[in-house]
């Protein structure tokens, strides 16, 4: 069910065009922008877009100019953890890593402590509106989210092609606080 649903959803995101990414990113980070939490917090979690996911880009650049801090994830496949790395140029510190997704270069790596944390923006390939989310299947979101702050705040990112009544969750499957897509605030 799940590798089935995967399949569809990813079929389907990656079939939109570049203009439309664009677009519906615009929307999207607009809603996130908008969220309290976010605006308020001083260290924020992005996840670098791959493969057709909702955009962050022009957010990391603003949010730098903005005087908020900015992590990024590396996958450490070996320990399968995330490393939150602090982000000082984008993109200037990155360079293709694992599975050809941006992380920083090995001269740009700057671990921060997850208690610092104070916001993370979560991927994934579909959810859904109860905050449960299907993500790529390595399980490093769930067990990094369980690790932040419990007063830390998280939204997933998705198009509203990604929102489905089933995303078949499991036990160590870890919800989503809010799922922001292009026409809706969802609050779970």
């Amino acid at each position: 069910m799940k590798k089935q649903l995967r399949k569809e959803v990813l079929a389907a995101r990656m079939a939109q065009t570049d203009e439309e990414i664009v677009e519906k990113s615009a929307y999207i980070t607009k809603r996130l922008v908008e969220l309290p939490e976010f605006q308020n917090a001083g260290l924020i979690m992005f996840y670098l877009d791959f493969r057709k996911e909702v955009s962050t880009g022009d957010l990391i650049i603003k949010c730098l100019k903005n005087g908020q801090r900015v992590v990024v994830p590396i996958t450490d496949t070996k320990n399968v953890r995330l490393i939150p790395s602090e982000l000082k140029n984008y993109p200037g510190d990155l360079a293709s890593g694992t599975w050809g997704i941006l992380e920083p270069k090995p001269e740009c790596v700057r671990p921060v402590d997850l208690i610092e944390i104070d916001f993370v923006v979560v991927p994934g390939v579909s959810f859904d509106t109860k905050g449960n989310r299907l993500g790529y299947g390595g399980g490093f979101y769930d067990r990094f989210l369980r690790q932040l702050r419990p007063d830390s705040s998280f939204a997933a990112l998705a198009f509203e092609l990604q929102i489905r009544d089933n995303v078949y969750p499991e036990e160590h499957d870890y919800p989503m606080k809010y799922v922001i897509t292009e026409n809706r605030l969802i609050k779970c």
